[in-house]
């Protein structure tokens, strides 16, 4: 990715895709739960006064993150990633196809 930015950056009123999270443990999964996986759609919605939280659109849902766990999830630019995305779910569709004929034989 050219593009990618972390999502701490991105500026309101701007669009990215989740490309990566850098979180571990709980935090992680958190992210996760709230549906940051790699090719969500995310805007940024607006900061506080201070900055810290950033309220983002994620899946329909305004959700406000702390700027440390925003730092931890990686944006780019959509169209790229929903390429990479839609490439990187064939080559698993074809995989997993080549494994079901392999045993068949």
């Amino acid at each position: 990715m050219q593009n990618a930015i972390i999502l701490k950056d991105l500026r309101a009123g701007t669009k990215g895709s989740v490309i990566a999270l850098s979180a571990t443990g709980l935090i992680r999964r958190r992210l996760l739960d709230l549906g940051l996986v790699p090719g969500t759609e995310v805007t940024a919605v607006r900061r506080s006064p201070l900055g810290d939280p950033i309220a983002f659109l994620i899946r329909g849902a305004v959700i406000a993150l702390r700027g440390e766990d925003a730092a931890c999830i990686t944006v780019g630019d959509i169209r790229e990633v929903e390429a990479v995305v839609r490439c990187e779910r064939e080559v698993a569709r074809q995989t997993r196809a080549q494994c079901v004929q392999d045993g068949m034989q």
